[in-house]
Order: structure tokens, then sequence, then C-alpha cells
């Protein structure tokens, strides 16, 4: 009775509250990474900023297919229609404001017209596959691979046997690792030229998105969660766990890909279970803490600006080290809260505006 209690709770779970803490962590990690100081650290740990943004993939993955399970299993069907809108108007606004901004910046101000050959797969979400970039737009590809993401497993969801689907994520989870270690060369599948585009699977791409979503099927099953419930019961084991994430990225190899960096996203997402199974878990009063959990609220916007901030930063010359650190942190911080404020918030009132439903459910197991 204690493990369905305890699921019951969890269904009902509306907001993840710590979550908003993690994602601090999340884009503190990217901040640093594209400081100066990260390029003069020797320690491996302190190089690998960059992995935030597969924090991020999980916690999406997480979200997304939590959300997305809860629909159908409250209304009987999965709203694409409703789900695409969402995304819209979540994704869509600052990103291509910064899109533009940046591109008419280069090319019309600066002159630098090479560029206008690849601003069109910015629009389209395929940055990921750019062998080229318009400067302070390269963070893009994480946008592109969500986006990718977004559209394609709704979908799947939707048409995919409920029994099969946990397994339908291990098969893709493998086919990435395939992909990212050139095993699928051997099988005559190799990456391809076109235009500007090289279609490659680059490291860990889709890998952590895919593991956060099977952790929400595991969790959304009563079955899946009370195995987890029991694994993952102590409340202080978010601690141990994110503690073993940086000793991983202290002593895994400089080469990342392949079982390296599946291990790093299998902690990972261990991790985020450990946060989300327990709300009482022992980092809840840190990660919620309103500073904290403010900034993680915002960190999309952070995510889409750092860069236009940091190069203002370095263009006003202010200083390098922990002084350029702060300042364009803080600016980066400063320019998601006004859009928070005001762009987004306007788009965000249009969430529940009536797009139609698209009445199927998935087929029953």
């Amino acid at each position: 009775m204690r493990q369905t209690a305890d699921h019951d709770t969890y269904l009902r779970t509306s907001h993840f509250a710590s979550l908003d803490g993690l994602r601090f962590i999340c884009i503190g990690a990217v901040l640093w990474h594209h400081s100066a100081l990260a390029s003069q650290m020797q320690m491996p740990l302190l190089k690998r900023g960059f992995t935030g943004v597969d924090f991020f993939f999980v916690i999406s993955g997480f979200l997304i297919t939590t959300l997305l399970l809860r629909e159908r299993a409250a209304k009987g069907a999965i709203s694409l229609r409703g789900f695409y809108w969402r995304r819209f108007l979540r994704i869509i606004p600052i990103y291509f404001l910064a899109v533009t901004v940046v591109a008419a910046y280069y090319i019309l101000v600066k002159g630098e017209w090479q560029y206008l050959e690849i601003l069109p797969f910015y629009y389209l979400f395929l940055s990921n596959y750019l062998t080229d970039h318009i400067p302070t737009l390269s963070i893009t590809w994480s946008l592109s691979v969500e986006e990718q993401y977004y559209v394609v497993w709704p979908i799947l969801l939707i048409l995919t046997p409920r029994r099969w689907l946990a397994s339908l994520l291990v098969a893709l989870i493998v086919l990435n690792l395939a992909a990212v270690t050139g095993a699928l060369g051997a099988m005559g599948i190799h990456a391809f030229d076109l235009g500007p585009l090289r279609f490659a699977m680059f490291p860990a791409t889709f890998a952590p998105i895919l593991l956060g979503s099977l952790a929400a099927l595991i969790l959304h099953s009563p079955r899946g969660f009370a195995v987890l419930a029991r694994l993952f019961h102590p409340r202080w084991l978010p601690i141990v766990l994110l503690v073993l994430v940086l000793v991983l990225l202290q002593f895994l190899p400089d080469d990342l890909r392949g079982w390296p960096n599946l291990t790093l996203h299998v902690l990972m997402t261990a991790a985020l279970i450990s946060i989300v199974i327990r709300e009482d878990n022992v980092l809840r009063p840190l990660l919620t803490l309103p500073p904290i959990a403010r900034i993680g609220q915002v960190s999309y916007g952070i995510y889409i600006y750092h860069l236009i901030a940091l190069h203002v930063v370095n263009m006003i010359g202010v200083g390098q080290g922990m002084i350029q650190m702060l300042v364009y942190s803080a600016l980066s911080i400063l320019m998601a809260e006004a859009s928070f404020r005001t762009l987004e918030a306007y788009f965000q009132q249009l969430r529940h505006k009536r797009v139609g439903t698209v009445n199927r459910a998935g087929p029953a197991i």
C-alpha cells in the first residue's frame, strides 16, 4: 500500500520544484564553460561544463514524456496540436528573435553576407547539422536536437503499442550509441553532405533525452515506480549521485564518445529520478531557494541569450577571469528575466487558446 500511495503522490505532483534547482546547476555549468576562466583550467571536471546541456536534455525528455503520458491517462488521448502549440509558444518566439537579431547584425550591419546561405537552417531547426555557424548561434544545435525530438517522439508515443515503448527507447539509445561510435559504418551507413549541412551523429545527441523519456515511462507505471522507489528510497541519494556525476566528469577519458557518455547520461538520469521520486529529498531546501529556483525557471532564456551577452561584455572590454564571468552571467540573467516578463509572458498567455484536439489514444497494452 505504501508504494501505491507514493505513486499516487507522484502522479499528482504537477510541478517538480527541485528540478528548477537542477536547471540552475545545468545553466551554471554552461555559463562557466563559455567563460574565459574555463579555458584556463587543467582539471577535466572544470573543462566539461558543456555537459550541462546533456543534463538539460535528460530533464526535457523526462518532463515532456511525463506530460504526454499524464495527458493520455487523464483524457484518453494525446493532442498533437495542443502539444505542438505549447512547444511553439515556449520555444519559438525568443529563439527566432535571437536568430533574427544576431543574423541581422552580422549580415546587414557587418556585411558578412556569406552567412546568408546558412541562415534558413536556423529557422528550420537543422543547425545541429551545420558545418559552420553564425557567431554566437553555435549553441542553437541543442535547440535543433530538442525540436527534432519534439516533432517525432509524441507521434511515436501515439503509434507504438504501449508494451513496446520501453523497448523502442532502448533500441533508439543503442542506435544512437552505434552512430556516434561509427559502428554503423560497418553496415554501409555513413555521414553525407548536403550543401552546408553534414548529416552525422555527433557525440551525445539524442541519447540523454531518450534516457529522460525512458525514466518518465518507467515512473509512470505503478510496477516500474515500485521497483525504482525501492532502489531510490534514501532521501540523501541525490547528493551521492550528483557527486558521482562530478567524479565521472573528472576521471572519464578525454574522448567521451560512446560508453563514457552513455555511463554519464545514465548516472544523470539516475540523479534526476532520485530527485523527482521523493519531493522531500535532502537537496530540496537548497534546490528550491528562491534565487536558485528563479534562475532555473528562466534558464531557457539565459541559454538563448548568454553568448550574445558574452559578446557584448567582450566588445566593451569588461576584463577577464572572474570579473568577466560574473558580469556576463549577470547580463545573461537580466536579459532572460526581461524577456521572461515581457515577450515570453505575452506568448504564454496564449497557451490555453483552443487549437483543437487529436482524439486518438495509443494502442492498448
